[in-house]
């Protein structure tokens, strides 16, 4: 059975029939005819801005992987390579190897001087790394780590570094522990003391009078690296401890902890830089070993760190635990956000150990830069 057109039908060669004829017929206004007497010129769009230029985000490098050289021996090899930015290790588990923070803290002459050296070869000193727990449950350590922070907050003012970076710490799950109590999961119950305990009573507190140091001092950003085995280790416990104690506290974005913990980089990136909660990015990759990984899970690390490939997860140098596209996702990301930071190679990988692993980071990162700011020029 033939159906009956519906008269309310219309084709579309009929509905543009119409729709132009009504375009024809619409009054000028605004599309540059003078409006008639008596009628008010609409109010003309603003003219947006041209876009800015994308930022080049110098790259650097942890110096811990060079702790073989000495100080001018470790400037010429970086020199040479043409790294744009150090980080420097001030205490705590970086050490300080090339920088005398006893020294420089003393005599401001000695602090210039040190600076100057990588001044005058155009590398900049972005940010002073302290690594540490001082909130560690052992008396004795928790003031070491406390006093190695402190004095890389006064060396940082005096160096006029912007930015701190060092891990949140971890107490222990109790006031009568000795050693650290990494929890993460809130059941039995006694665990959600655990978590209780540790933020209300050691970390927030810590941190506030730390952040308050900080801040009579200049400085305002404290980069804090997401790391497991500390109570910050992803970006929700990041952003509860800058909640409650202050803008001061930031991310060191070492996106090798979280890929094995399922974030997805980009979507932290974006997360973390809507509020401005950025101050330093590790730039250091993951493997995770898919049959490994299936049959013992992510949390299968191996008992000898030197034999780390034999767990679930280690570390590459960068654009080996993951393709050259994913790190120019990562640095655009970096890009879309203003970073203002650097992107510090931090080399841990076992099978491109030291210096080779920085030179291979270092040869991904400025090949996908260098095709980000040709691509937005």
């Amino acid at each position: 059975m033939t159906k009956g057109k519906d008269p309310r039908s219309l084709s579309r060669r009929g509905f543009l029939a119409t729709t132009g004829s009504l375009i024809a017929t619409a009054p000028a206004v605004g599309r540059g005819v003078a409006p008639t007497a008596g009628e008010t010129p609409p109010a003309q769009p603003p003219i947006p801005p041209a876009p800015k230029p994308s930022r080049q985000i110098p790259i650097g490098v942890f110096d811990p992987v060079y702790n073989h050289l000495s100080l001018e021996e470790m400037l010429e090899k970086i020199s040479a390579l043409g790294i744009e930015a150090v980080e420097i290790g001030t205490g705590g588990y970086p050490g300080a190897k090339h920088c005398p923070v006893a020294e420089l803290l003393a005599d401001p002459a000695k602090a210039r001087a040190w600076k100057k050296k990588f001044e005058d070869r155009k590398i900049l000193v972005a940010t002073l790394s302290c690594h540490g727990n001082p909130v560690h449950p052992d008396p004795k350590i928790a003031a070491r780590d406390d006093e190695s922070l402190r004095n890389t907050v006064l060396l940082a003012e005096r160096l006029e570094v912007p930015v701190i970076v060092g891990f949140s710490g971890c107490p222990g799950g109790s006031p009568a522990d000795k050693m650290p109590n990494w929890a993460t999961y809130r059941w039995p119950p006694e665990f959600d003391q655990v978590l209780k305990y540790q933020w209300d009573e050691k970390v927030i507190p810590y941190w506030k009078q730390a952040v308050k140091f900080a801040r009579e001092h200049g400085i305002r950003k404290i980069a804090l690296e997401m790391h497991p085995n500390f109570v910050v280790y992803n970006p929700k416990t990041l952003m509860k401890l800058r909640d409650a104690v202050g803008e001061e506290i930031g991310a060191n974005c070492d996106l090798s902890h979280l890929f094995w913990q399922g974030c997805d980089p980009i979507e932290v990136i974006h997360y973390l830089g809507k509020q401005g909660a950025i101050y330093h990015a590790h730039m250091k990759d993951t493997v995770i070993v898919k049959d490994v990984a299936a049959r013992f899970g992510v949390l299968n690390f191996p008992e000898d760190p030197a034999k780390a490939a034999e767990g679930s997860v280690f570390f590459r140098a960068v654009g080996y635990g993951h393709g050259a596209q994913l790190w120019k996702d990562v640095v655009k990301a970096y890009t879309d956000i203003d970073f203002q930071g650097i992107m510090s190679i931090e080399n841990e990988d076992p099978i491109l150990p030291g210096e080779v692993g920085v030179e291979r980071a270092l040869y991904v990162l400025k090949n996908v830069r260098a095709e980000l700011l040709a691509q937005s020029s």
